[in-house]
């Protein structure tokens, strides 16, 4: 299986008295356009998750809808609640190793720290760290199940890599 682990993309400051909950704080103009040059050069190299799990804060869903839209109708987003900030990575897991054998690709939009602590925990024992730049997409493969330590990192794509 694979998993492709995406910080969300370029969003408002926080703070911003334009957005009364840090939740509701969406992507910038220039954040969707440029996440949107990034999916359709992802798509067009072969990355088509199924599913794209999404934390629930406006920003995640966002970067989510954008790569559902440069993918296309197969992709379903699904809003979960285990990749809000500082969320149930357990519970995450045991959901992404629940649809083996159901679904060949999959994603989830995250949050800094929390997706960097995420794939530095699948591809090796504690410790690690990577860094993901705003809208950076990691991809995982899995031969078995999606634990700690049993992940292999195929690639991580920034938009700075990709020129967009």
């Amino acid at each position: 299986m694979k998993l492709f682990i995406i910080r969300h993309a370029w969003a408002e400051a926080p703070g911003d008295p334009t957005w009364p909950t840090d939740a509701e704080r969406p992507l910038t103009k220039k954040g969707r356009n440029r996440f949107a040059r990034m999916a359709a050069i992802l798509v067009a190299r072969g990355v088509r998750p199924e599913i794209i799990a999404t934390s629930p804060l406006v920003r995640c869903v966002e970067t989510a809808e954008i790569l559902a839209r440069a993918i296309g109708q197969q992709a379903q987003v699904l809003v979960c609640e285990d990749l809000r900030p500082g969320g149930d990575a357990d519970g995450l897991l045991r959901w992404t190793d629940a649809q083996r054998g159901q679904h060949d690709e999959i994603a989830w939009v995250g949050h800094a720290p929390d997706v960097e602590h995420l794939a530095a925990a699948l591809i090796g024992p504690g410790g690690g760290q990577i860094h993901f730049a705003k809208g950076a997409v990691a991809a995982l493969e899995f031969a078995e199940a999606i634990r700690p330590a049993a992940g292999e990192l195929r690639w991580l794509a920034t938009a700075k890599i990709l020129e967009c």
